[in-house]
């Protein structure tokens, strides 16, 4: 597995070597030795799935508040997704600023998101699965969201968005004196 430090300190994307051959293929889902610089000393706590349907689906924008902050390691096993990440960690020079990678089986990239970020992602194929290592427990009365379509971030998002959930619609815009979280 290499690490790759993208613009926004602590988030890294994860490339790994995909072996095939005329059985199939393979590839290293999760190697502690390998992202030790991303994860640290932090430990899996919770493995999750998503399968979404249709193309142009967001899912997000969501992220857990401390003391429930996680890591969360994004991975998409079937179909395409554009992964995506907002640095809400309060005080930080890339406050607000998003990044975004395109996941799929064909790349085997995974997103590395620390603590203090907001994720999303949009499906860009029918059946896009995705597979979530998380380093803490879900907890409902932690977690928090941000509007898809908030105009201090504007995130370009590539297909017209459908199927939001209630709750990912009504995330309230960002107020000015919004300053994020601290982790």
């Amino acid at each position: 597995m290499k690490l790759i430090p993208t613009p926004i300190e602590g988030l890294f994307v994860a490339e790994t070597d995909l072996v095939s051959d005329y059985r199939g293929n393979f590839s290293r889902l999760f190697c502690e030795r390998d992202l030790a610089d991303a994860f640290g000393n932090r430990k899996i706590a919770q493995v999750n799935r998503s399968l979404t349907f249709t193309p142009g689906t967001v899912r997000g924008m969501h992220y857990q508040k401390p003391p429930y902050a996680e890591t969360k390691l994004v991975r998409c096993t079937q179909g395409r997704i554009l992964d995506v990440v907002v640095d809400i960690r309060a005080g930080s020079p890339t406050f607000l600023q998003w990044h975004a990678e395109e996941l799929s089986p064909q790349n085997s990239r995974m997103q590395i998101i620390p603590e203090g970020f907001a994720h999303g992602f949009q499906a860009l194929d029918h059946d896009s699965e995705l597979l979530y290592l998380h380093t803490n427990f879900y907890k409902p009365e932690a977690e928090g969201g941000i509007l898809y379509s908030d105009p201090r971030l504007v995130i370009s998002w590539p297909l017209p968005v459908i199927n939001l959930t209630d709750r990912d619609q009504m995330y309230p815009l960002l107020p000015d004196d919004y300053y994020g979280i601290k982790v």
